[in-house]
């Protein structure tokens, strides 16, 4: 089994593909695994049947595409296809299924799944305090005190104050790009000692849960059952 993810950047990517690799080695299957980050998240073009723009760089703006050149190249009931992003500040039910609806248009043959950090990546790695601990020593637990899991509450930046709690009014006020260099470092850092059975994340949950139904079944799923109740 070949398993390939296309991911918005190369931070959020780290996190993804040890938490996917964890969850392949969970089925005790045979696999390959590559992943295809991209210049952000960008959006899907006006007309998803049209070759992608010229400088074209963004995940939705060649997800089409990609997905069609997906649908030719990979096996059929045996290859997965994962597609990751941040839902940022869009409604994450809304947006998976419409993710879902790009995915069977253009890539009718591939098994595919939709994983959507919401808000950011840094609620996935906020989803595991351990970790966090383990990576950072000095990191303060108790600020996560007033955090609700998967809340749209500036992720990154409850992470910052976990992390950084000396100077995390400072390096929020630098902002980006400056930050992305810190927000790199917490992501490759933090997610060698992240463990997926542990993580509380509820759309982390979703996407664990989706990929082992890929995994267990060979087959392509029409529709995926979406709880709304879970956000």
């Amino acid at each position: 089994m070949h398993v390939e993810i296309l991911s918005e950047d190369k931070s959020g990517a780290v996190v993804v593909e040890r938490l996917t690799r964890q969850l392949l080695e969970k089925e005790s299957k045979a696999f390959t695994l590559a992943v295809r980050p991209h210049r952000g998240c960008g959006s899907l073009p006006k007309n998803p049947d049209d070759k992608p723009a010229p400088l074209a760089n963004s995940l939705l703006g060649l997800l089409p595409a990609e997905l069609r050149a997906y649908n030719r190249v990979l096996t059929a009931n045996e290859d997965i296809l994962i597609v990751v992003m941040d839902s940022d500040d869009k409604d994450p039910v809304e947006l998976r299924d419409r993710l879902y609806q790009i995915c069977r248009r253009y890539a009718t043959n591939i098994r595919t799944v939709v994983g959507l950090c919401t808000e950011e990546v840094e609620a996935w790695i906020l989803g595991d305090p351990k970790a966090i601990m383990d990576a950072f020593p000095e990191a303060d637990i108790g600020a996560l005190d007033d955090y609700i899991q998967d809340s749209v509450c500036g992720s990154w930046e409850k992470l910052c104050e976990v992390v950084c709690p000396d100077n995390f009014n400072e390096l929020i006020d630098i902002g980006y790009p400056a930050i992305g260099n810190y927000k790199a470092l917490w992501a490759e850092t933090i997610s060698q000692k992240m463990h997926y059975e542990r993580n509380v994340s509820p759309s982390f949950i979703l996407y664990k849960n989706a990929l082992f139904t890929a995994i267990r079944n060979s087959s392509v799923i029409s529709k995926p059952r979406i709880n709304r109740t879970t956000f």
